[in-house]
């Protein structure tokens, strides 16, 4: 992998998300030789992904180099590369460009889209965890506005102009609420001659309420927000089939679309080479201590989503958003530090900032520990978070003036079909 020899230890950090971007900023001050390795050569704000599938933001402005992110470590080196295996014994990292050997590991690879073994949907649905999958569902989006502008069939343009959503977390319950938005203020600009009423949004959720993992009041408020915009929200129901035309719910009731994005779940981005001892199955997570060892090994770490780390607070282990991620990452390279000077390494703790989601314009819910609300105040609130927490200083200025923008026109200005989808065979 061309990585120079150093009399420095070497740290290879897997993934360069928010859990391994954290760690690798803090050891600048580090006499370790850092070598990032990930499978994209930039940093993605996922929060903001259902942006870019709405055409409210381009992909650049949610992405940042990883280089540039981390231009300022000594002895810092980044490697575009799938890692396929680990050899915890021999301490050696596979990859597809070649293996490279470590004194310390620590994984922070994140999760993928989990369909819970339905292949079907796996080849059919829309994920939305990635920028070019992003880029998919704007494609898909217009491409079938286009279809359903040219189309005489009534039953096939509803088809064309229905977007199911499975799964009412924080992503879908914001992706519905963008969908929403285009259907009320921008689509009827577009679209002069199409009926864009028949635009039919739907948002399916297994639980009994949106927003599950947030509070019941913080629901209450969403379905509102999302009645009030159009949405057709179906609570307790499973969608157990789709085949590119049709869904099938659990209940065998039946519905046509041709936009079928899945936001139902994640697991765990697991790399091979681990006994499955070392991961909790069902989650595909890695058992770790307080102090993100992997059990059993000392120099291997696992921080972010795919660390599973118990404790009497959070007994079924952190929740996969991207504070635990950040404060892990800050944290162990403080405890890696201990570790190279011969100190005790401190036990994690998780400093829990709250929970939010936007429901379209003016509308969003936040959690905070002593405070629950919802309306104009949340959104200002989530907007102001999310625009300090992306990566660099120029994303900020662009997604501002996008925003400011969107909101005085009412519009959103990048529906554009710059690569069009088509899909696998």
């Amino acid at each position: 992998m061309n990585i120079p020899h150093s009399d420095k230890e070497r740290i290879v950090i897997i993934g360069g998300g928010f859990a391994g971007i954290s760690l690798a900023k803090k050891l600048k001050h580090h006499n370790l030789q850092i070598v990032l390795i990930d499978k994209h050569n930039y940093h993605t704000f996922q929060p903001l992904l259902y942006q870019v599938s709405t055409s409210g933001l381009e992909p650049d402005s949610i992405a940042y180099p990883l280089r540039k992110v981390l231009k300022n470590l000594n002895d810092f080196h980044f490697r575009l590369a799938t890692v396929e295996h680990i050899d915890p014994e021999q301490q050696t990292v596979s990859t597809t460009i070649g293996s490279l050997t470590f004194d310390y590991l620590v994984m922070a690879t994140g999760t993928r889209t989990n369909f819970f073994g339905n292949r079907n949907i796996e080849k059919n649905a829309m994920p939305m965890k990635n920028v070019p999958q992003a880029l998919n569902i704007r494609s898909l989006m217009l491409q079938n506005f286009e279809k359903a502008d040219d189309c005489e069939d009534i039953e096939e343009r509803r088809a064309l102009l229905n977007f199911c959503i499975i799964g009412a977390g924080p992503t879908g319950v914001e992706l519905a609420g963008a969908f929403a938005e285009l259907k009320n203020h921008v689509f009827p600009k577009d679209y002069r001659h199409l009926n864009v009423s028949e635009m039919q949004i739907h948002l399916f959720e297994g639980a009994p309420r949106v927003l599950p993992s947030m509070s019941e009041k913080a629901s209450k408020k969403a379905n509102q927000f999302l009645n009030k915009l159009g949405v057709v929200v179906h609570l307790n129901s499973i969608v157990q089939e789709y085949d590119g035309d049709t869904l099938i719910l659990k209940s065998q009731e039946t519905m046509r679309t041709k936009n079928f994005i899945w936001t139902a779940g994640v697991t765990g981005d697991v790399i091979n080479g681990f006994e499955n001892d070392k991961l909790v199955e069902r989650l595909n997570r890695f058992k770790v201590n307080e102090f993100n060892q992997v059990a059993d090994y000392k120099n291997i770490f696992a921080i972010g989503d795919i660390a599973y780390m118990r404790s009497k607070t959070y007994p079924n282990g952190h929740p996969q958003v991207a504070q635990p991620a950040i404060q892990q990452g800050g944290h162990l390279a403080k405890n890696l530090k201990n570790l190279l000077e011969g100190k005790k390494m401190k036990a994690f703790k998780y400093h829990d900032k709250g929970t939010m989601a936007t429901v379209g314009r003016n509308k969003a819910v936040v959690d905070l520990r002593n405070a629950k609300f919802g309306g104009f105040f949340a959104w200002f609130i989530w907007m102001f978070v999310h625009l300090m927490a992306l990566v660099g200083f120029r994303n900020r200025v662009i997604v501002f003036f996008n925003w400011a923008y969107n909101y005085i026109n009412f519009d959103k200005a990048a529906r554009l079909i710059v690569r069009p989808y088509k899909k696998k065979a």
